[in-house]
């Protein structure tokens, strides 16, 4: 299970393993790390596309589209902010 205690700043540089991975550490395999700057890139990109669509949307008229993509940007740029903050609290990748 996840430790409760507060992590040290050389623990998030060093990087956290991925906990979530079932077949972790299965075989000798080495934790997993996560892909902070990919996920960066494709939050912000959801976020750009989704608001186009929204705008494309609302230009045709398909209100429903438009409902559907703006939440889709929304929780995409909640999902951005989260991603930059644990990058900037020093988490690799």
């Amino acid at each position: 299970m996840a430790e409760d205690r507060k992590r040290s700043r050389e623990e998030y540089e060093r990087g956290l393993p991925d906990y979530h991975d079932p077949t972790g550490r299965f075989g000798g395999a080495a934790p997993m790390y996560s892909a902070l700057s990919l996920r960066i890139v494709l939050a912000a990109l959801t976020v750009v596309l989704a608001i186009a669509g929204a705008v494309v949307a609302g230009m045709l008229g398909a209100t429903w589209a438009v409902v559907v993509l703006v939440v889709l940007a929304v929780a995409s740029a909640i999902d951005l902010g989260w991603v930059i903050h644990r990058k900037r609290r020093g988490e690799p990748g």
